[in-house]
């Protein structure tokens, strides 16, 4: 057997080659949209790739079904409950995949219908030989992760509560996976960072026992304990799941995958004033703070960059990328694995532009976290803020920065989880996924004090209020952690 996992760090997203050696047969399981290192390794193993698996509609990444059916021929396969815009296989509970010569002998998968994270879940049992007792391994998809299991409020919106689909996932955990071997290698769809789920681990790949044993929502308890564990404290949801989910259903087209036009200034200015794109910024965020283009938005490719810039650019809108020179098609990527493919272009040597056009040249305002007057963080809820933060961020050429009055607005923009662990005093949380459609709930003529777990989140958070109009903005160097470990 060729098995092959390929996971990509940046959306902690894992994809499965599983070929027959023997036969040459092969199946792809929750592609990326760029396609090219499956099929190199395809051809390079000596395997053709007959069918592309997704083991449920996905949200978080524009899935390369449609591309891989293209480059080969290959049928697609979603679980029988799927709706789609296109011709699919229907793969019913229970049914053998067999890329053996017959289905007596060679890799044999068995789909399980495992709805709860949506209608249409499957996980697939992999078999070397159809005969072995335990199975080499099971795609969990978005059911069951390392240290976690999928999050049921995805569908809310479709008509599903998240009650009804917890308890789906429930029964689905129970009455299949976890009937499967102790030493069955369990091979899920992503890994922590991902806002498919709560607590996922960095490792990649466990086992049925290990999970029985470790992972907080398979121990013993009842149907209702679980419902109520596993919809509390999810994530925010990224603005761009609905679009992404409706793509992946409905069909997409094809990746572009050529490089993106250099633009002037005046060019990338006339696009944002004519066409209402975006300058996305996407430089690391020191360069960032230090200078960027006025109402610039941001999310630095250092980062998780393009579900941010899904979380803070409404999907169908044109974006002219500010980037480092040789790192524009890297983030014109990273945006076409999440759908956004309107990049008209990138802004050429943009560190001489910002040098050259001062009147249009802005430095974010920071706060340092000494300079936060509390005396440590307490849980979420407590007193308001003690004192007023009033100081530039850490470079030491920075400008002096005007104190925000003690009456400033104090946001946390981490997860509702994070949050809920400790905040500082008189923090109000909207997190970052949620921020843009929630601007109205801010007061733009009182001054805005933005942190999140370490600094990053934060700055994103900050250049959309700047970009909104908000004109007295800040955000906390080193966010919580760095109050954290000042008080000890």
């Amino acid at each position: 057997m060729h098995f092959a996992q390929y996971y990509l760090d940046c959306l902690s997203q894992a994809s499965y080659l599983i070929g027959d050696e023997t036969t040459g047969r092969a199946v792809l399981v929750d592609p990326r949209r760029d396609i090219d290192d499956y099929l190199h390794d395809a051809e390079a193993a000596g395997l053709r790739i007959e069918l592309v698996i997704e083991t449920h509609i996905h949200a978080d990444f524009l899935s390369g079904h449609l591309e891989l059916a293209r480059a080969t021929d290959a049928a697609i396969a979603f679980g029988e409950a799927a709706e789609t815009g296109f011709p699919i296989r229907r793969l019913r509970d229970g049914e053998r995949i067999s890329l053996g010569a017959d289905d007596t002998e060679g890799v044999t998968l068995t789909a399980l219908a495992t709805p709860g994270h949506t209608l249409e879940s499957i996980c697939l049992v992999i078999h070397e030989h159809p005969d072995d007792e335990v199975p080499f391994g099971v795609l969990t998809g978005d059911t069951l992760f390392v240290g976690d299991v999928g999050r049921p409020d995805l569908l809310s919106a479709a008509g599903h509560s998240s009650h009804d689909m917890a308890v789906r996932l429930y029964r689905s955990l129970h009455t299949k996976l976890l009937t499967l071997p102790d030493a069955t290698r369990v091979f899920p769809a992503h890994g922590a960072g991902s806002a498919c789920g709560r607590s996922l681990s960095t490792e990649t790949s466990s086992t049925i026992g290990d999970q029985r044993r470790l992972n907080y929502a398979l121990q013993p308890m009842p149907e209702a304990d679980f419902v109520r564990l596993v919809t509390a404290g999810q994530p925010a949801t990224p603005g761009y799941f609905a679009h992404d989910a409706a793509l992946n259903r409905d069909g997409h087209p094809l990746l572009d995958p050529g490089p993106p036009a250099a633009l002037t200034l005046d060019e990338a200015l006339a696009a944002r004033d004519r066409q209402g794109a975006v300058l996305l910024d996407c430089r690391p965020s020191a360069a960032y703070t230090r200078a960027h283009l006025a109402g610039s938005l941001h999310t630095s490719l250092d980062t998780r960059f393009a579900e941010y810039a899904g979380s803070v650019v409404a999907p169908g809108t044109p974006v002219v990328l500010i980037a480092d020179p040789g790192t524009e098609q890297e983030a014109r990527l990273r945006l076409a694995r999440i759908g956004y493919d309107r990049v008209l272009g990138h802004l050429s040597d943009p560190a001489a532009v910002l040098e050259c056009t001062p009147a249009l040249t802005r430095r974010s305002r920071r706060v340092r976290h000494d300079e936060l007057a509390l005396e440590q963080p307490q849980p979420a809820g407590a007193a308001a803020v003690g004192g007023a933060p009033a100081a530039d961020g850490p470079a030491a050429d920075a400008p002096a920065v005007d104190a925000p009055a003690t009456g400033a607005q104090l946001i946390d923009v981490r997860n509702p989880a994070e949050y809920e662990a400790g905040a500082l005093p008189g923090a109000r949380n909207i997190p970052l996924a949620g921020l843009s459609h929630r601007l109205t709930e801010l007061d733009p003529a009182r001054p805005v004090v933005l942190y999140c777990r370490s600094g990053g989140r934060s700055v994103i958070a900050a250049a959309l209020l700047e970009a909104r109009g908000f004109g007295d903005v800040c955000d906390v160097v080193g966010g919580y952690e760095a109050v954290a470990a000042a008080v000890g």
